[in-house]
């Protein structure tokens, strides 16, 4: 019975060539459904991507908890804590910073940067610095005391290479008679690293451990201490361990989500918002799948009364027009799932073949942080987005379905 249901169901679905308004309605709507999947998943994917990224990168790049001292922390303290601290189970390494604000110039040109002193073998852990160099050595950086480490969208901006020379001025100048002076030194650029990361690549440099403490007049002294755990997410587990260390200034713990809470809090906004924004689309073509068998069911009165007449039970009918319906629905949800996995996993190719065809950037480094597109399918989510896809369409077939078995077979024949 099911197989002759099927042959009914898809003879409707087809139709003939005088159905054409209700082929037109289908398409729409098997159009929406496909387009609708495919459109989540790849905005899904990409917002996984996005998060994947950017926190990949913020964790290589900045301290998974940074430990500071109020009213500063000196060399001495730093290194007993950073004995106490490294032996405890979960900590990879932790190092002391010196850190500070400074404006950097060259030319006619200028910009504040954020300006970095890491020791020597601390910075070469650092494989987000050290593994990215894409012009001049670390060796020669280190070598010479007049040595800057700079990213390379700084590079861009100022037109700089290796080689050449630049400025730093610092925020605290020096006093004299005449009133406070700013304080500036030269620096020569040894290397240009490429992180990934537009912000960290454009805004931050770096210079030798003691050359920073000199700039900043931090004589033994130090800015903070970054720490990096086995599991950056297990960072809030450290802090009540860590202030119980000897006695020394009062210490104050940000971890890497706090650092960052508002900017990925934004981003999960997003994403949840995207994902209903879009679930409307799969939506409006449920309802376009409701209009259609409602006329459908208009015009296939006569059909469905001989169907009664011949025996068919009323289920036999309701099932006819639950197949036509979820038809449209299951082939659009595959099909756009199908769609949507290959444009994700070919995403960055047919970024650039668009951004080639029409002369615009498609996917600007300033403003999502990233120098490339990413997308992480999880598979999960596309299940559920299948599943959801498969209910909702079913949901729509429903009440035209149920509309034609409840049809008097009488009546239809008489007024049909």
């Amino acid at each position: 019975m099911l197989n002759v249901e099927w042959r009914i169901a898809k003879r409707y679905l087809w139709g003939r060539r005088r159905e054409g308004f209700l082929h037109v309605i289908a398409g729409f709507s098997f159009l929406g459904i496909c387009l609708g999947v495919a459109t989540l998943i790849i905005v899904m994917s990409v917002m996984n991507g996005f998060r994947h990224e950017l926190s990949k990168k913020t964790l290589q790049f900045n301290s998974h908890l940074s430990v500071l001292g109020r009213g500063g922390m000196t060399e001495d303290f730093a290194r007993d804590f950073i004995k106490q601290a490294a032996i405890y189970p979960g900590v990879d390494h932790i190092y002391p910073v010196v850190e500070g604000q400074a404006m950097v110039t060259y030319k006619s040109q200028a910009s504040g940067i954020l300006v970095k002193g890491l020791p020597q073998e601390d910075l070469l852990r650092k494989d987000i610095i050290a593994q990215t160099i894409v012009d001049g050595s670390l060796s020669s950086f280190f070598q010479d005391e007049d040595g800057i480490l700079v990213g390379i969208r700084l590079a861009e901006r100022f037109n700089l290479g290796v080689g050449d020379t630049l400025t730093l001025i610092a925020p605290n100048g020096n006093l004299t008679p005449f009133g406070m002076v700013p304080r500036f030194q030269t620096f020569t650029v040894k290397a240009i690293f490429s992180s990934g990361m537009f912000e960290y690549d454009k805004n931050i440099a770096f210079l030798p451990f003691s050359v920073a403490q000199s700039f900043f007049k931090l004589d033994g002294k130090v800015s903070h201490l970054e720490t990096y755990l086995a599991d950056p997410y297990q960072a809030e587990r450290y802090i009540q361990p860590f202030s119980n260390f000897e006695e020394g200034p009062p210490l104050r713990f940000i971890t890497w989500v706090n650092a960052n809470a508002s900017f990925f809090e934004a981003l999960n906004i997003e994403r949840n918002v995207m994902f209903l924004i879009l679930t409307l689309i799969i939506l409006i073509a449920a309802f376009n799948i409701i209009a259609g068998l409602v006329m459908l069911v208009k015009d296939k009165v006569q059909d469905i009364a001989i169907l009664r007449t011949m025996g068919a039970p009323r289920g036999s009918v309701l099932r006819i027009f639950l197949f036509v319906g979820s038809s449209i629905g299951t082939v659009g949800a595959l099909l756009g799932t199908a769609l949507g996995l290959v444009f994700c996993h070919n995403i960055e190719s047919i970024r650039q073949f668009f951004q080639a065809l029409t002369g615009t950037r498609l996917f600007n480094a300033e403003i999502y942080f990233l120098s490339k597109l990413p997308a992480i399918v999880d598979y999960s989510e596309v299940t559920v987005i299948v599943i959801m896809t498969l209910v909702l369409t079913f949901l729509a077939t429903l009440y035209p379905a149920w509309r034609a078995a409840r049809l008097n077979p009488v009546e239809a024949l008489r007024y049909g």
